[in-house]
């Protein structure tokens, strides 16, 4: 049975459906037990089809799947009105559409997923914000696409779901240089935490902060860290850290009803 995060403020809309799923009730096993939704790992591509399947019926989305994007660290958003075969996906970090019943989701495994709705003109959103998508604009991106569906920027409902923390993310001297150069005042995301001797940033802080920027009036922060509940969430950099073969991906979605 599916048990995917909500945020409460998604959760009041009328007509929207969501839900930041995690790895739990799916049918792969292994490295990717068990709903791993990453058709670009190497788990069985039956398994996954079932996983993305049971995710689609758990939102009631019309097609029996979840229209992802072939995800590539980014500032762009697309536009989908239907479900595209795998072999056509775009390649993009943000999807937005007005289609009732068609989910649309981000696939993350430590990144930041992002989801939107404006309820009142029936347009959601979904953003895959790693640290080169936050800091190079995706979150910009989708909502000025949902902007161009309808949507009012006032009237967007955002919510962050689970992510690597702080305390997890360890980066070198030249990542805090990057930020830094974008904006000085980025140095308020990186700590030396007590014991360490090299900066963690704060990815989740810094997307909230982004969210922010933008105007989105009413945004949700709901982001255990993926690397430290290995139960609930696959982790690129845990799987790094223990030389593992691959990894799974975790789905964030949401749905016009």
């Amino acid at each position: 049975m599916l048990s995917p995060l909500q945020a409460d403020s998604l959760s009041i809309l009328p007509g929207i459906r969501h839900g930041f799923f995690t790895r739990q009730g799916g049918a792969s096993r292994g490295l990717y037990a068990s709903l791993n939704c990453g058709a670009g790992s190497k788990d069985d591509p039956v398994a996954v089809i079932e996983n993305r399947s049971r995710v689609a019926e758990h939102l009631g989305a019309y097609d029996g799947d979840v229209q992802t994007i072939y995800q590539i660290h980014s500032a762009t958003a697309h536009v989908v009105e239907s479900l595209v075969a795998r072999e056509s996906l775009p390649q993009g970090d943000g999807l937005v559409t007005r289609k009732r019943g068609l989910a649309i989701g981000i696939l993350t495994a430590d990144c930041a997923p992002v989801l939107f709705a404006d309820a009142e003109a029936g347009v959601v959103g979904a953003a895959h914000a790693g640290w080169r998508g936050a800091v190079g604009g995706v979150l910009a991106a989708t909502v000025e696409a949902m902007e161009r569906l309808g949507a009012d920027r006032a009237r967007i409902f955002a919510a962050l779901g689970p992510t690597i923390g702080a305390m997890s993310y360890e980066v070198g001297p030249e990542f805090v240089a990057t930020f830094e150069e974008a904006d000085p005042g980025n140095a308020r995301f990186f700590t030396i935490p007590k014991g360490r001797k090299t900066p963690h940033f704060d990815l989740p802080s810094y997307v909230m902060s982004r969210l922010e920027a933008l105007g989105i009036r009413h945004a949700e922060r709901q982001s255990p860290c993926t690397y430290e509940n290995e139960s609930m969430f696959f982790s690129f950099r845990r799987a790094t850290h223990r030389k593992e073969a691959d990894y799974g991906r975790q789905i964030s979605a949401i749905v016009v009803a």
